[in-house]
């Protein structure tokens, strides 16, 4: 059940979201780009530091009101619950785990307050799904390090100003030894802005290749351990999974709420279309699946929170934080794809043509099943932590 505070920030966030972000979701689609205000509008409430601890300056809440809110961002645009996911999942996220406190000081406050945009820098043209194989590299330098290197694929790579990168320290490592995060100011000699990719969905998201020419930072914009930074980025990615899935469900509750309405106005054949039994069977499956997929990431999300507050990395048994985070964004983005396919059809032809909202959430559903790792990748977490849970149990 609901706790008081999280239906009154599902309140603030739905409002919020029906104001400020829906009536121009369409225009962003079309233009790709977001109101350069909105991003602020969205700090002013709070909501780029969800998960900051107040002495920063954040809100401080529970992972279960943050998935809340950020699906009720979602439901207004998922290219805005994009970037503040991003905002205070790997990157506030990060820093709050494995930084020092004298880099919390310096860019928690800021980000809670929207005054600094964070970006996240792992995936590379030849290291997606498998970001152990990332080839940038971080070279030793008087006073810090040199980076160079591709990053692909990286979420308000061109705006954001402070980007957590993630580079080798160790010329002869491979794999997840030898990695180091840091973290770059954007403005650096040699940060450089290739080209915007053309999405299918999350239009208005601007997602870039970004080219390290030698930048240099300082010993400080070392993150932790400078060898143990894939480590970091694959804790970050389990809150970064759940924040995927509360993502999908914000797009799966609005293809079902517009289709409902839809079938109930629409009228075939002298009566409303939601009286046929197809459409019926329709709107009883998608309001299934977005219940069960909602119980499942609030779960992960729950289970996480514990596990953060007695200070342990994993749980005991099956399914871990880690599966449990990949259950949730497999069963959220397959969820939301099947919810916003069914919406199209309950539109019919109209459901095909931009001039109504089906098609774009059907759109947007699809970025949900790919980034943060891709379903098939989720499958292969699932089943790799049920395996070495029985292996563990039978003492191998």
């Amino acid at each position: 059940m609901a706790t008081q505070e999280q239906l009154e920030v599902r309140a603030l966030a739905r409002e919020f979201a029906k104001g400020e972000i829906r009536p121009q979701a369409e225009a962003w689609d079309a233009e790709r780009a977001l109101d350069p205000t909105i991003l602020a509008k969205v700090a002013e409430l709070g909501f780029m530091g969800m998960l900051i601890p107040e002495r920063y300056q954040g809100l401080d809440l529970d992972l279960v009101t943050y998935l809340t809110a950020l699906e009720e961002i979602s439901w207004g645009d998922a290219s805005v619950a994009l970037s503040v996911a991003i905002q205070n999942g790997p990157v506030a996220g990060l820093l709050l785990r494995r930084g020092a406190e004298e880099q919390r000081e310096r860019w928690l406050p800021e980000l809670a307050a929207g005054e600094v945009l964070g970006a996240f820098a792992l995936s590379e043209p030849e290291a997606g799904s498998d970001a152990s194989s990332l080839e940038t590299r971080a070279e030793s330098v008087q006073g810090g390090w040199r980076l160079s290197g591709t990053k692909r694929w990286v979420t308000n790579g061109d705006r954001a100003d402070l980007v957590v990168v993630f580079a080798r320290t160790r010329p002869d490592s491979q794999g997840a030894d030898g990695v180091g995060a840091f973290l770059v100011d954007r403005g650096a000699d040699g940060y450089r802005v290739g080209r915007r990719e053309r999405t299918l969905g999350l239009r208005a998201s601007e997602t870039v290749e970004v080219h390290l020419d030698g930048v240099r930072v300082p010993d400080e914009a070392v993150v932790g351990d400078p060898t143990r930074g894939f480590q970091y980025a694959m804790e970050s990615v389990i809150l970064g999974r759940i924040g995927v899935a509360a993502q999908a469900l914000g797009i799966a509750q609005a293809a079902y709420e517009h289709a409902a309405e839809y079938a109930v106005e629409r009228e075939q054949f002298g009566r409303a279309i939601a009286d046929f039994g197809a459409i019926r069977e329709k709107v009883a499956g998608m309001a299934t699946r977005i219940h069960g997929a909602r119980a499942l990431t609030h779960q992960a999300g729950g289970e996480l929170q514990r596990l953060r507050e007695e200070g342990r990395v994993r749980g005991n048994g099956f399914p871990s934080p880690n599966a449990l985070a990949a259950m949730a964004k497999l069963t959220a983005s397959e969820a939301a794809m099947w919810v916003a396919d069914e919406a199209v059809q309950i539109f019919g032809g109209y459901g095909y043509m931009r001039d109504y909202p089906a098609e774009k959430l059907m759109r947007d559903a699809k970025g949900p099943e790919i980034y943060e790792g891709t379903n098939e990748i989720m499958r292969h977490v699932i089943a790799r932590e049920a395996i070495r849970e029985v292996k563990e149990a039978r003492g191998g």
